[in-house]
């Protein structure tokens, strides 16, 4: 018998799946126990990462009811209260319109740097 060389085989396309909203609630309860990630849950389920999120999104708008299994459940949200203190600037500040150069201290007010250049507009 003699080889005929190779052979191709075509797959049809898969068909969409469609998932219950019982095994997508299944799925984002597994993804909420800690340390296990979304892309481990999709992986084994065979699910794109992307839709297992837009799910998990659904559950926390309460469109989607996730069961409770062992170790499973949201973040709660942290508060944290921050001082932001505003930048210590210092030097100088210099306004160039034309042939004209102001040097001004940081510390010069908001409206007087304003005053200065409107008043240096009107002489260019």
């Amino acid at each position: 018998m003699e080889a005929v060389g190779f052979v191709e085989l075509l797959a049809a396309p898969a068909a969409k799946r469609r998932w219950s909203d019982e095994a997508k609630g299944r799925m984002v309860a597994e993804t909420l126990v800690p340390g296990v990630t979304v892309n481990e849950v999709a992986r084994q389920h065979g699910v794109k990462a992307n839709h297992l999120s837009s799910w998990r999104t659904l559950a926390r708008q309460g469109k989607l009811v996730v069961p409770q299994i062992a170790g499973a459940e949201f973040a709660p949200p942290v508060a944290v209260t921050q001082t932001l203190e505003p930048p210590v600037v210092t030097g100088t500040v210099d306004l160039v319109i034309g042939l004209v150069t102001v040097r001004l201290d940081t510390a010069t007010p908001a409206a007087r740097v304003a005053e200065l250049v409107i008043a240096l507009q009107a002489c260019a």
